[in-house]
């Protein structure tokens, strides 16, 4: 496998977080006293490899890259959609694919903090609000952050097989659980994505989380919607 980094200019990329404009802010904020890391591009838009898997991740720098008209993702993600096998987002980064318009009559997830601004692109998307990740056809998408970890699994054993050795030897390599169920998404009803849950499921949730808090988080997860499944969430 080789893995290509691909970003505007090849060389050092800073990944963090540019200034942008938020809620009702008129003028961008910096964010230049947090961390500043840095990401090192292999290739440019206009030099990238053929490519059999596109990965795009999110962040808050796809408003940035809104804001000042910048649309250098989505073309590269138009140009090269139909010649990839699989197409992949984390978190916002769906907003590239729903501007590239290679959504369109497709189902995606994102992030559900940003539901509202990522859901407000692309023409005739099917946007699933209760969803750790989705898939349709040869285009996955995942919700916010760490649920692209366990999309990451799912992928990873949809293309090698199920109970892979080398997909299980990375996991327990990380001592990481995935989720392995899509539909588990208590983050749409702590978001409310789309109007996902209630008032009384959610100051349910919230006591749970202060009467767990000493819990270890394996601990609390199991309890934090334990008993719940996806039709329970919406309403």
């Amino acid at each position: 496998m080789t893995l290509s980094v691909i970003a505007e200019s090849a060389g050092p990329v800073s990944a963090g977080l540019p200034p942008f404009k938020s809620g009702n802010e008129t003028e961008p904020a910096d964010y230049g006293y947090m961390l500043q890391p840095e990401v090192h591009a292999t290739h440019a838009f206009s030099n990238a490899p053929a490519l059999d898997i596109l990965l795009i991740p999110g962040g808050l720098g796809n408003m940035a890259l809104e804001q000042n008209n910048n649309t250098s993702v989505e073309d590269f993600v138009r140009r090269r959609a139909s010649r990839v096998e699989y197409l992949l987002s984390v978190c916002t980064g769906a907003v590239s694919l729903a501007k590239a318009g290679v959504l369109e009559g497709r189902k995606a997830t994102t992030n559900k903090a940003s539901w509202a601004w990522v859901t407000s692109h692309g023409t005739n998307v099917t946007w699933v609000p209760v969803a750790r990740w989705v898939q349709d056809g040869n285009i996955w998408s995942s919700s916010g952050v760490a649920a692209g970890m366990d999309m990451t699994y799912a992928f990873l054993s949809h293309v090698y097989g199920v109970n892979d050795d080398r997909v299980d030897a990375m996991m327990n390599g990380i001592e990481y659980a995935p989720h392995t169920n899509a539909s588990w998404d208590p983050f749409a009803v702590v978001h409310k994505a789309n109007g996902v849950g209630n008032n009384t499921l959610y100051r349910f949730v919230t006591h749970v989380w202060v009467v767990q808090f000493d819990q270890t988080m394996e601990r609390f997860l199991g309890i934090y919607f334990a008993g719940f499944d996806a039709e329970d969430l919406v309403g």
